[in-house]
C-alpha cells in the first residue's frame, strides 16, 4: 500500500539518479584517463585508443553479464542475452567520447564537441523514439535506440548523453592545477549546474515542442534537469573533502564503492532482481525497504573490502619479486 504514497514516489525519483550518475562519472573518467595517458604516452592517438579499448571491454562485459543472468535465472530465455542494459550503452558511449576527445584536439574544440553531442543526444530522443526509419532494423539493434518492454530500459538516446555531459565536466576538472583554480572551476560548475537545472525545470512548464514526448522518459527538459543536479554534486563532493578530516573519513566508503563500481554493479543486480530475493519483492513496507537497502549496502561494502584484500595481496607479493628481478 505504501507504493501509492509520496514517500515512495520521492524514493523512486531519488533512486532514479543512480543510473545517470553511473554514466556521468564514466564520462568524467574518460577525459581524466585520456588526459593522463596523453601525458604518459605523449600521443593523443595512443591515449584515445587505450580509452576506446576500455569502452569495448565494457561492451563485451555487458554480454557476459547477461549470459551470467541467463544461467542463474531459471526459466530465462536466450533472448535475454541480447537485452540492452546500462553497460551496453556505457561501452559504445565511452568509445564515442574517446573519439571526440581525440579528433577535437584543442581544449575549446573539445568543449564545443561534447556540448553539441550532449544537446543532440537529448534533443533527438523524442524524434528517434517515434520515427519509422528504425522499423526495418532487427529487434536487437532497434532496442539500442528506443525502449522495448522487457528487452531494454536504457537506450543510446538520451542515456549516452550523460556520458558526454560527464566528459564535458571532466575537461574542466582536468584543467585545474592548483587550489585557486580549483575553487574557480568548482564555482563555475556549481553555477552552471544550477542554471541548467533551472532551465530544464522552466522549460518543462512551457508547451512541449514535440508532438510525442513524456517528461519522465524522453523529454529533454528532464534530461537537463538531471544533468544540472549531477553537475552540482561535483563541487558538493569537493567541498566535502575540503572540510574537516572527519568528513573525509566519512566519505571513504563512497570512494571505495566508486573505485569498485563495476564490481558492485556486476554482483548486486542478480541479488536484487534475481530469483533469490523474489519472495521479498513488494512484500515490505517503505520503512522496511529503506532498512533493507541500508543493510544491503553494508553487505556489499563488506564484499568490496573482501575483494580488495584478495586483489591487493597478489599485487603486494608480486612487487618485491619484480624489484628483485630488476636488481638482478
Amino acid at each position: 500500500s505504501d507504493r501509492g504514497g509520496i514517500g515512495f514516489r520521492n524514493a523512486i525519483i531519488l533512486g532514479g539518479f543512480g543510473a545517470p550518475l553511473f554514466l556521468f562519472l564514466a564520462g568524467v573518467a574518460v577525459v581524466l584517463a585520456a588526459e593522463s595517458r596523453q601525458q604518459r604516452f605523449g600521443s593523443p592517438e595512443r591515449a584515445a585508443a587505450a580509452t576506446r579499448r576500455r569502452g569495448w571491454e565494457i561492451f563485451g562485459l555487458a554480454f557476459l553479464f547477461r549470459l551470467q543472468a541467463y544461467l542463474l535465472s531459471p526459466g530465462a530465455t536466450l533472448w535475454g542475452i541480447l537485452k540492452v542494459d546500462i553497460l551496453n550503452i556505457m561501452g559504445p558511449a565511452i568509445v564515442a567520447a574517446a573519439t571526440i576527445w581525440q579528433y577535437a584536439r584543442t581544449r575549446w574544440n573539445r568543449v564545443m564537441a561534447f556540448a553539441v553531442a550532449t544537446v543532440a543526444l537529448s534533443m533527438a530522443t523524442p524524434l528517434v523514439r517515434t520515427t519509422g526509419w528504425l522499423d526495418p532494423l532487427p529487434d536487437p539493434i532497434e532496442w539500442y535506440f528506443r525502449p522495448a518492454p522487457g528487452r531494454t530500459t536504457f537506450t543510446l538516446f538520451p542515456w549516452a548523453g550523460f556520458v558526454m555531459a560527464g566528459a564535458l565536466a571532466g575537461l574542466f576538472l582536468a584543467w585545474t592545477s592548483e587550489r585557486k583554480s580549483e575553487l574557480r572551476v568548482m564555482a563555475a560548475i556549481a553555477t552552471t549546474g544550477v542554471l541548467v537545472s533551472a532551465a530544464g525545470y522552466g522549460a518543462s512548464l512551457l508547451p512541449p515542442i514535440y508532438e510525442n514526448s513524456s517528461f519522465w522518459t524522453s523529454s529533454p527538459t528532464f534530461f537537463f534537469l538531471r544533468v544540472g543536479v549531477l553537475l552540482v554534486l561535483i563541487p558538493v563532493a569537493w567541498l566535502w573533502y575540503q572540510g574537516h578530516p572527519f568528513f573525509g573519513r566519512l566519505g571513504r566508503p563512497l570512494e571505495i564503492f566508486g573505485r569498485s563500481s563495476l564490481f558492485v554493479y556486476w554482483i548486486h543486480v542478480e541479488m536484487v532482481y534475481g530469483f533469490v530475493s523474489r519472495p521479498l519483492h513488494r512484500s515490505l513496507t517503505l520503512g522496511g525497504s529503506l532498512v533493507a537497502c541500508a543493510a544491503f549496502a553494508a553487505f556489499l561494502y563488506g564484499l568490496v573490502l573482501l575483494k580488495n584484500r584478495f586483489v591487493e595481496r597478489p599485487r603486494q607479493t608480486a612487487k618485491p619479486i619484480a624489484e628483485g628481478l630488476a636488481e638482478t
